[in-house]
């Protein structure tokens, strides 16, 4: 029966089949000899396996979460935009459901920006709660980029309601805040919390920075994200800076 089936119409069916419907199409079309057909049900177990390791890398993602399980609202805090030469430091602070498995979250730097832009829906729907800090260039000159990262840390934190009983921080201790806290070296990738917090910043940052390019064209802002890149760089020497430039950290260029 499944032989008479046009390959056209079962690739189809395989192309829009969830991972939830694939081993059924894989056993219904098993005795189909057809070598097309057989390539299609390998394709599909592949990304049946696929999706078991990403399964259980996210377990792994895991161990901080269920360490502090005794905690209702453990929140993962991370930030954005430390080293840019433009723009805010962002921070994000997000708690997850207990339980919570969303896929693929990962340290942001890790994924595409198309997989960012689709977690960071996926986070926000899920989210029992979620919010961004910001620090200015103008705060981050006055006070320095580690002081004013914990600003807009504390800033996230601070916006969350509920409030958390614990914080799981990518590699640092936020000075001012009386919640317990968990510094994890590159918890961004170790912790689905963390990840998650470092997705919502890097996503909120990078969008403001192309908001700022349409503002000042010439610095490709869209592009570099107010990093230091050749063209940035050369570009800041022949135009001078703007407003959103860190006049401590672009001195070694121009003069400010």
């Amino acid at each position: 029966m499944c032989s008479v089936v046009n390959i056209g119409e079962i690739r189809e069916r395989f192309k829009t089949a969830g991972c939830e419907e694939l081993p059924e199409l894989i056993v219904l079309y098993e005795n189909d000899g057809r070598t097309g057909v057989q390539k299609l049900i390998a394709s599909a177990k592949k990304r049946l396996e696929a999706l078991d390791r990403e399964r259980e890398r996210i377990e792994k993602l895991r161990v901080y979460e269920e360490k502090y399980g005794e905690c209702e609202y453990i929140c993962g805090v991370d930030e954005a935009g430390r080293g840019p030469l433009a723009g805010p430091v962002v921070a994000g602070a997000v708690i997850l459901p207990k339980g919570c498995r969303i896929l693929y979250i990962n340290d942001s730097k890790q994924l595409s920006e198309k997989k960012r832009e689709e977690l960071y829906d996926v986070i926000r729907k899920e989210a029992v709660a979620y919010a961004v800090g910001y620090a200015t260039p103008e705060r981050i000159d006055s006070i320095n980029i580690l002081q004013a990262t914990y600003e807009a840390m504390r800033d996230a934190v601070g916006q969350l309601s509920p409030q958390p009983d614990i914080l799981l921080n990518d590699a640092v201790t936020i000075p001012g805040i009386g919640i317990k806290q968990v510094p994890i070296i590159k918890g961004d990738a170790k912790s689905i919390t963390i990840g998650a917090a470092s997705i919502i910043a890097k996503v909120v940052r990078d969008r403001l920075m192309k908001e700022y390019d349409r503002v000042f064209p010439q610095y490709d802002f869209a592009g570099n994200k107010g990093y230091g890149s050749a063209a940035h760089i050369e570009a800041l020497k022949k135009y001078g800076p703007t407003p959103i430039h860190r006049r401590s950290f672009i001195k070694n260029f121009v003069d400010c």
